[in-house]
C-alpha cells in the first residue's frame, strides 16, 4: 500500500507539472487593452488602403475628347487665327496684342505658363482652314481664340468640333456661326442680325435714305451684312436700288461705281472691310458719287481707315463694337496697352476688350478643368473644357458681362455708330 501511495504521489506531481508547462505555451486569445492590435497602423500614421496620387488623373480615361498632356517644361497654348499680314492686319495686331496682355496677366498655374499662338490665316476660308489644321495638329493647343473674321471661322469650325478644342472669338459677327449646332464654337461680340437691322434703320430713319445701293465683297462677312441691311431696309419701306459684289483684293472698282451711279443712290452701304472700302471711297467723287453717303460696318472701323482715305473719308459712317464702360480694370489695361504697344486700346479696332476677354474667359476655364497629375504632368480634358466655355455665366469682363447661351452666344451688347469728323472717328450720339 505504500509502494502504491508514493507511486501515485509520484504521477500527480508529474501530471501538474505537465499542466504548468502546458499553460504556458498557449497563444493568449487578446492582446493588452493598451496594445494596438497588429494590423492597425499608428494613428498618426495614413491608413494602408490609402494610394498615392495617381500618374494619370481618372478623368482622362472617361473624358470624349482625352487629355491634353503637358510636361513641367511645356507651355499651355491658346490658337488665335487672324489677318497677321496684309491690308487688314490691324485687326490681327490689335487682338493678338489684347490677348497676349490676357495670357501675361494669367501667370503661372500650377507652375505652367500660358501662351498666346496667333497664326496669319489671311481672314479667308481657306487660310483658316491652314490654320486650324496646323492647330489640331500641335497636341499643346487646347483652346483658340477667334477666329477673327466670319469666312475663316467658318472654315475652321468644322476642324476644331471632332478633336474638342473650343473657340471664343471677340470679333466674327456672321449670324449663321452660331446656328450649326456646333458645341465648341462661342463669341462675346453680338451679331450682324443685330448690325445689320441697327445700320437698316439708322439709314432709312435717321438719315432718310429712300434709294441705297447695297455693295459687298461676296465674303461670309461681308454678303451676310449687306443681305441683313438688303432685307432690312426693304422692309422699312426703302428702295434698293442695287446688290452688287465686287472683288476683293483689286485695286480699281471705278467701273462697278459707275454703275452703281446710274442708279442715282442716296446712298451706298458696303459689307467687306477695310481694304476694298478705303478704295470705293476714294473712287466714288470720280465715279459720279460725291454727293452719296458712305455707310459700312464694323469692319472698316479703325485708323488704318482713316490714314488711308484721309479727306475723302469724312462723312463716312460705320458701326463697331461699343465702348466698354469706365472701370479700374479698364483705366489699367489701357495704361498697360499703351505701355507695351505704344498705340491707345481702341485705336486700332473697337474689338480690343473683348480680345482680351475671350483670352482671360478661356484662360479661366483652362484652370477650372486642369489637373496635376501625380507624375508632375498637367492634364486638360479636352471635352470638360470645351463644356466649361459653353457654361460661362456672369464672367465680369472689361468689355462687359459675358454669359454663353446653349448656342454659344456670350454678348448681350449691341453695336453703336461713329463718323468721320475731321480725320477721326467720332461716336454718333
Amino acid at each position: 500500500m505504500k509502494r502504491l501511495y508514493f507511486v501515485f504521489a509520484a504521477f500527480l506531481v508529474a501530471s501538474m507539472v505537465l499542466a504548468a508547462c502546458g499553460t504556458a505555451a498557449t497563444p493568449t486569445a487578446s492582446a493588452p487593452a493598451t496594445q494596438a492590435p497588429a494590423t492597425q497602423a499608428p494613428a498618426t500614421q495614413a491608413p494602408a488602403t490609402q494610394a498615392p496620387a495617381a500618374a494619370v488623373p481618372a478623368v482622362c480615361s472617361t473624358d470624349a475628347g482625352g487629355c491634353a498632356v503637358f510636361k513641367p517644361d511645356q507651355t499651355i497654348k491658346i490658337g488665335m487665327g487672324a489677318p497677321m499680314t496684309g491690308d487688314n492686319a490691324a485687326f490681327g495686331t490689335d487682338i493678338s496684342q489684347a490677348g497676349k496682355l490676357a495670357v501675361s496677366d494669367a501667370g503661372k498655374f500650377q507652375g505652367f505658363s500660358f501662351e498666346l499662338d496667333a497664326q496669319d490665316d489671311g481672314g479667308t476660308g481657306e487660310g483658316g482652314a491652314a490654320v486650324a489644321n496646323k492647330f489640331v495638329a500641335d497636341p499643346q493647343v487646347v483652346a483658340i481664340e477667334g477666329h477673327i473674321f466670319s469666312g475663316a471661322t467658318a472654315a475652321a469650325i468644322p476642324i476644331y468640333e471632332p478633336k474638342n478644342i473650343p473657340m471664343m472669338s471677340p470679333s466674327a459677327t456672321n449670324p449663321t456661326l452660331t446656328t450649326t449646332g456646333s458645341k465648341v464654337f462661342n463669341r462675346n461680340v453680338f451679331t450682324d442680325g443685330k448690325q445689320g437691322k441697327f445700320d437698316a434703320e439708322y439709314l432709312y430713319n435717321t438719315l432718310k435714305i429712300t434709294d441705297l445701293a447695297v455693295m459687298h465683297d461676296g465674303s461670309a462677312y461681308g454678303q451676310g451684312i449687306a443681305q441683313v441691311v438688303n432685307d432690312s431696309f426693304k422692309a422699312l419701306g426703302g428702295n434698293v436700288v442695287a446688290f452688287q459684289a465686287i472683288t476683293p483684293g483689286e485695286s480699281d472698282y471705278s467701273a462697278v461705281l459707275a454703275d452703281v451711279a446710274s442708279k442715282k443712290p442716296g446712298a451706298i452701304y458696303y459689307g467687306g472691310y477695310t481694304a476694298e472700302a478705303v478704295i470705293l471711297v476714294n473712287e466714288m467723287k470720280a465715279a459720279g458719287l460725291g454727293s452719296a453717303i458712305f455707310f459700312s460696318d464694323d469692319g472698316i472701323y479703325g485708323q488704318d481707315f482713316l490714314d488711308r482715305t484721309k479727306a475723302n473719308g469724312e462723312g463716312v459712317y460705320a458701326t463697331s463694337a461699343p465702348l466698354p464702360p469706365e472701370s479700374p480694370a479698364k483705366t489699367t489695361f489701357d495704361a498697360a496697352y499703351l505701355a507695351a504697344y505704344g498705340t491707345a486700346a481702341g485705336k486700332l479696332s473697337t474689338y480690343t476688350w473683348n480680345a482680351y476677354d475671350a483670352a482671360a474667359v478661356l484662360i479661366k476655364d483652362i484652370e477650372s478643368v486642369a489637373v496635376l497629375g501625380g507624375d508632375g504632368n498637367l492634364y486638360i480634358p479636352r471635352a470638360a473644357l470645351v463644356a466649361a466655355v459653353r457654361a460661362t455665366k456672369d464672367y465680369q469682363g472689361i468689355s462687359g458681362v459675358i454669359t454663353c447661351d446653349p448656342t454659344g452666344e456670350c454678348s448681350a451688347s449691341n453695336p453703336i455708330l461713329n463718323e468721320v469728323k475731321n480725320g477721326g472717328w467720332i461716336v454718333v450720339p
